[in-house]
């Protein structure tokens, strides 16, 4: 008898954990849901709104953009309508934006231009300039890796002032290398990827190297493949950094022709509301593809610290 008193408590116990566990499992779920939305809610925003006609726009947003009969902004006296379907939908601002207006296209492909470049360019330097700083030990290499961090800890906005004083010196001033020459050594590619091959075990380069490898081979067949995932991850960071840069190209670019649209972006002004949000979707599409496409990437370069896989 005692024996079927316990297990019918122990069942009832049993259940009642099983109810709190599921009670707990759906509301992290809930909220977890609501965060994802808030977060979401700019780029759905977005999206919707590119469909929207440009009357609707206008009637929605129209009073953000409002200006004061001296020009300045006035105060945003009428509610803001946030309509994530819109009345009527319609490609209007996508066939101007790509058919009609080739100034968007070309800060597109502007963006472009600059953004892949300092990619592959910048991590073939740091890749390079990391297996030195990781294989070999004296004061000179510690002193100018103690450099690249000082460097790196820096705010752009303080180098802006020595970089247009060094791009003027060099005639580069106004021109695509003012932006691409500083993007090329940056050093904060040079410090996360010297991080990786200093996790790389001593024993395999030594293996390597009785085996008669060179130190090409070493760097080419041992020291990059296993910092993949890193290169990876660090050449989506680069990307997003410089895909969205705004202060180089304002500061270092006076002919707006070779703005990037991350610039016509930041400088939206009333008639161009509707066309911007088709723009800002555009000006999306890469960044997301890139993640979508190197998620996995991003997430072993975190994760695998450049060692040997157990």
């Amino acid at each position: 008898m005692e024996n079927v008193i316990q297990k019918k408590y122990f069942e009832k116990l049993h259940k009642r954990r099983e109810m709190s566990d599921r009670t707990k499992t759906i509301l992290v779920t809930v909220c977890a849901i609501a965060f994802a939305f808030i977060f979401l809610l700019p780029i759905i925003l977005t999206v919707s709104n590119s469909f929207m006609e440009p009357t609707e726009i206008k009637a929605n947003y129209g009073s953000i953009f409002e200006t004061s009969e001296k020009g300045g902004k006035t105060f945003v006296s009428k509610t803001v309508n946030l309509k994530l379907i819109p009345d009527m939908v319609t490609f209007s601002q996508y066939y101007i934006v790509l058919f009609k207006s080739p100034e968007y296209l070309l800060k597109f492909w502007n963006s472009v231009i600059y953004t892949v470049p300092i990619v592959v360019i910048q991590l073939l330097i740091a890749t390079l300039a990391s297996y030195g700083f990781a294989r070999y030990d004296n004061k000179i290499k510690s002193a100018l890796f103690f450099g690249y961090i000082t460097l790196m800890l820096m705010p752009y906005q303080v180098t802006l002032v020595p970089n247009f004083l060094v791009s003027k010196w060099l005639g580069t001033y106004d021109t695509m290398w003012a932006i691409l020459l500083p993007g090329f050594f940056s050093p904060f590619a040079v410090f996360l990827l010297t991080k990786f091959m200093k996790r790389i075990p001593k024993e395999v380069i030594e293996a390597a190297a009785i085996d008669g490898a060179g130190e090409w081979e070493v760097f080419s067949k041992i020291c990059t493949p296993l910092c993949k995932g890193g290169i990876a991850s660090i050449a989506i960071l680069l990307f997003f950094d410089y895909w969205n840069m705004v202060e180089q190209p304002l500061i270092l670019l006076t002919n707006t022709d070779m703005h990037p649209l991350s610039v016509f972006l930041s400088k939206i002004n009333e008639g161009e509301i509707s066309l911007a949000f088709a723009v800002a979707v555009i000006y999306l599409v890469p960044p997301l593809l890139i993640f979508l496409y190197g998620e996995d990437y991003l997430v072993e370069g975190i994760s695998y610290q450049g060692g040997i896989k157990g």
